[in-house]
């Protein structure tokens, strides 16, 4: 009797114990090692947060090759941390400069990349959800990238003018692609992964006779060494087809200059790709020359 007393004594002060006891403090969050934080706004006041991932050891003879990362809320993770894993192996390819730019939100990604990675209003159908969103503002984002950022980039770091790559994704792939078009020589290497180069037909069939016909004459000094990538399991299967006949027709184009790249992951899709091509990404834009 005098056990089963005990127990129940001890059982209600377990109990009120419990009900009594604080909630517990919330964790802190992690952060990523060798990152930093800051914010640029763009022209028009947009406060862009900027993400960088860069090495603890001085600066190679010449300066930090850099990456910018476009989508940085969903992509700068992925990219910093291989980065830093690759010191582990003494690789040239930890050597180098990570910057995401991203929007001010917590979200993967922001509505905001449909005005900076476009220029105009979406195609049909897509055109019914989007028609309302802003839009076409990529020629003033690329402005901002090469412009006030890279000079901003260049005041905070030392880092190797000539050696300036691209990556995007999706939207920010035909970003990408309009760069490489548009302004040849602004990067030295330009990656489009999932490029939704239908969003813009016409335009970009444009955009491309014109690069494919200035290339084929000379008239283009310098021109960036591009990769596209794709996934076999893209949702719209049009960033496949339009992928792989992309690389096609760019791939007369190495006789005049233009190194060129690509791969079909398999079994990624459209969302999965930018993880699976972190990697290759790098290697492709930090690889010397």
């Amino acid at each position: 009797m005098k056990l089963k007393l005990a127990a129940l004594a001890l059982a209600i002060a377990t109990s009120a114990s419990a009900q009594t006891a604080p909630a517990p403090t919330a964790a802190p969050g992690y952060v990523l090692p060798e990152t930093e934080t800051w914010e640029l706004p763009g022209d028009d006041g947009y406060p862009y947060q900027i993400f960088v991932s860069r090495p603890k050891a001085p600066a190679p003879a010449g300066g930090y090759p850099v990456l910018y990362v476009l989508d940085g809320n969903a992509m700068f993770a992925g990219f910093a941390e291989t980065r830093r894993i690759l010191s582990m192996e003494q690789s040239d390819l930890s050597k180098t400069i990570i910057v995401g730019v991203g929007f001010k939100t917590d979200q993967p990604y922001d509505v905001r990349r449909l005005l900076d990675f476009t220029g105009g209003p979406p195609p049909a159908p897509w055109d019914a959800s989007f028609s309302k969103v802003a839009n076409g503002g990529w020629d003033k984002f690329l402005d901002y990238l090469t412009g006030k950022l890279r000079t901003e980039v260049n005041r905070r770091y030392t880092i190797n003018a000539d050696r300036q790559a691209l990556f995007g994704h999706s939207l920010g792939g035909l970003l990408a692609v309009h760069a490489l078009f548009t302004r040849p020589g602004a990067f030295h290497a330009i990656i489009a992964a999932s490029p939704s180069l239908f969003w813009h037909d016409r335009e970009m069939q444009k955009e491309e006779r014109a690069f494919v016909a200035a290339l084929e004459a000379g008239r283009i000094d310098r021109v960036a060494r591009l990769m596209v990538v794709c996934g076999e399991r893209e949702e719209t299967p049009l960033e496949r087809w339009d992928a792989e006949a992309f690389v096609k027709r760019m791939e007369p184009l190495s006789a005049h200059g233009l190194r060129l790249r690509s791969e079909v992951y398999a079994g990624e899709g459209h969302i999965t790709v930018p993880s699976r091509s972190v990697t290759s990404t790098l290697r492709f834009a930090f690889t010397w020359p």
